[in-house]
């Protein structure tokens, strides 16, 4: 059985192509049991972010399937094999590492990742699509991202979404005191988005989700006012800025939305933040005067502060999990003699038990217990030799080198 990924993510492909193999989360339960049910599939799990799409899996037979599985989802024009990535065994194992510790993502080290992948993990295990092989792949992940963050710097000198997307809107607006600030949604990047704009002093912040209850939750903690997304439109003339990062698979904000509230706010500007896939919000908003609209592609370019800092630690990164990796395959190696091991002491034990048994009649018989005990060394000596003696003698005649040379490599026996 053999590990396997194949994924897309912000360095292979644009939004427009992701956004089509990205996973509805209310989905995610059913597509796990389609994706188990495919021939050759023995474990399986699926990470779907804003970033990336990858699909862990073990497997008894080869991968066409579950490449053809993922590629059908991308449009029928589209060359698939330009933009995804497959990987198998240790190079996987690296990946995932990399991928938990943010070595990965489109703003280097952020955390967010990691509670992502534990996430994807999580609903495998509860829709029994991850058995023993991933199990071990993902809980060396998480041990190697837990080790890499607190031994090294890149927890420390990541610059997050939340506050690139900051900067972004400092290339709009010299301040926030003044600034009104509708967020689209109420999950973590939404929430970190508003401290980072709380800490710049915002004038003033607007929720819309679908769940009212989880948005006056996230809005007591950070004095903001709610709305139900069915008020985005006659409230978004009053938003300078506006945040969007939902798992709709539908759009929130359509293209006359923004139309209706640039009119209404009288050619004063509007920056637009799309930070979902699929996309939020129209891409056509960006044609319109006064409207800016970035999505998380954009952020990259953002990502400039104390890069050198990060590079260091992410290259101190690598090292670690490259190390974490080759213990990890070497373990998983050695794991595939354990049944071989056990059939081996079982045999010994056969002869073992046997000889004993006879020794302890000879003794029962009045026999001196000293010859008793040079016969039955003789006996279990014979019996456990007269095999591998066999084997090695034929060896020698038909000229078997490789197979004397392991029997020398197994017993510890030089050639002289």
């Amino acid at each position: 059985m053999s590990l396997y990924l194949i994924g897309i993510n912000h360095r292979t492909a644009p939004v427009e192509l992701r956004e089509h193999v990205a996973f509805d989360p209310t989905e995610l339960p059913a597509t796990l049991i389609d994706l188990a049910s495919l021939p050759g599939v023995a474990e399986s799990a699926i990470l779907s972010t804003c970033n990336r799409t990858e699909i862990y899996a073990a497997l008894d037979g080869a991968p066409e399937v579950v490449r053809s599985w993922l590629t059908d989802k991308f449009p029928d024009h589209v060359d698939a094999s330009q933009f995804v990535y497959e990987l198998t065994d240790h190079e996987v194992v690296n990946h995932a590492c990399k991928v938990a510790c943010g070595l990965d993502s489109a703003v280097l080290g952020e955390p967010q990742i990691l509670g992502q992948m534990k996430d994807a993990y999580r609903l495998a295990q509860a829709q029994a699509s991850a058995g023993p092989r991933l199990h071990r792949l993902f809980q060396h992940t998480f041990s190697v991202a837990k080790k890499v963050r607190t031994k090294t710097a890149i927890g420390e000198s990541f610059v997050s979404a939340a506050s690139a997307t900051i900067e972004l809107a400092r290339q709009v607006f010299s301040g926030f005191e003044k600034r009104t600030a509708l967020l689209i949604g109420a999950g973590e990047m939404i929430e970190l988005t508003l401290k980072h704009l709380r800490n710049q002093k915002l004038g003033q912040a607007i929720i819309a989700n679908r769940s009212l209850e989880r948005a006056r939750a996230l809005a007591q903690k950070h004095d903001a006012l709610v709305i139900g997304l069915d008020q985005i439109e006659s409230q978004m003339h009053n938003a300078d800025l506006v945040i969007s990062c939902t798992a709709s698979p539908n759009r929130i904000v359509e293209i006359a939305h923004v139309k209706a509230a640039l009119a209404r706010r009288r050619r004063q500007p509007m920056m637009l933040m799309d930070l979902a896939v699929p996309r939020d919000i129209d891409p056509d908003v960006g044609s319109l005067s006064d409207a800016y609209l970035y999505t998380v592609d954009d952020l990259r370019q953002v990502v400039t502060a104390n890069q050198a800092a990060r590079n260091e630690a992410a290259g101190d990164a690598s090292a670690m999990i490259d190390q974490y990796t080759g213990e990890f395959i070497r373990h998983q190696d050695a794991l595939q003699a354990v049944p071989l091991i056990k059939s081996v002491r079982s045999q010994l034990k056969s002869v073992r038990d046997q000889a004993l048994a006879e020794a302890q009649r000879q003794i029962a018989a009045g026999r001196a217990v000293d010859d008793v005990l040079e016969r039955m060394a003789d006996t279990i000596t014979n019996r456990l030799l007269h095999e591998p003696s066999t084997k090695l003698r034929e060896a020698g005649q038909q000229g078997d080198q490789e197979l004397l040379d392991v029997a020398s490599r197994l017993f510890g026996i030089g050639k002289d």
